[in-house]
């Protein structure tokens, strides 16, 4: 995206590289030529929109939304936290967009055949818009670790994707959120593929304030879109 005035440079330091070969798939969609900068014209600043209407009361809900014959299976999780720009000011009316694999780490899709059950009470995708103050907050099921073909024994960390809509469908974010204490982290290269520096902007923290009593564990995830401090995208 081009400079907007006002706001600072994205510091793509922060973020990972389009190119790294230890995530096996980016070799085949890494951009082989510089990237062309495309200035910003009236139809990506403010359309074509989102609808903010059509967000359902129980789309932030993963464990009802989907639910046919009973709650799903897993450990029920909470997972909230803050949307702000690089100067810490909260972003309102962001569309927040979540999908994730069930508790045995199998994501309800035709594409993913990982030998888990399907859980027919889970869907795994949920969304929901910023209050006032950048505030969101989704109730879930903690995801399960996975296998996954990039190389011999290879295991996904428990994690749930993100994607942030701003004032259009054009202006979109994507990003994973990560489980404080994983093991397998350190071993993923998709998480090591972030600069060290900012892999800690994309675990989770256990928040004894977002639980609650005997029903569920909370967990903040907090997300900046630009600066120094912005949460790394997934490229």
């Amino acid at each position: 995206m081009s400079e907007t005035k006002g706001f600072a440079p994205r510091d793509w330091d922060s973020h990972p590289p389009y190119l790294h070969p230890d995530y096996g798939s980016t070799p085949l969609r890494a951009p082989t030529k510089p990237l062309v900068i495309l200035p910003q014209s009236l139809s990506e600043l403010t359309g074509p929109v989102y609808g903010q209407d059509a967000v359902g009361p129980l789309d932030h809900d993963l464990t009802r939304a989907a639910a046919k014959t009973g709650e799903p299976n897993g450990e029920r999780i909470i997972v909230a936290g803050q949307v702000t720009d690089e100067d810490g000011r909260p972003v309102p009316n962001i569309l927040l967009e979540v999908w994730q694999p069930n508790a045995a780490g199998r994501y309800n899709h035709a594409d993913d055949q990982h030998d888990a059950p399907i859980d027919p009470n889970f869907l795994g995708a949920g969304r929901c818009v910023t209050d006032d103050d950048g505030h969101y907050r989704f109730i879930t099921i903690k995801p399960g670790a996975y296998p996954w073909g990039n190389h011999f024994n290879a295991w996904r960390p428990n994690h749930i994707h993100f994607s942030l809509f701003g004032p259009s469908i054009l202006t979109r974010l994507i990003t994973q959120m990560y489980f404080p204490g994983d093991p397998l982290l350190g071993l993923d290269p998709i998480f090591n593929g972030v600069p060290a520096a900012s892999r800690d902007l994309l675990v989770s923290k256990l928040s004894i304030e977002l639980s609650e009593p005997e029903w569920a564990l909370g967990y903040e995830f907090n997300i900046c879109l630009r600066g120094r401090m912005a949460t790394p995208l997934e490229t």
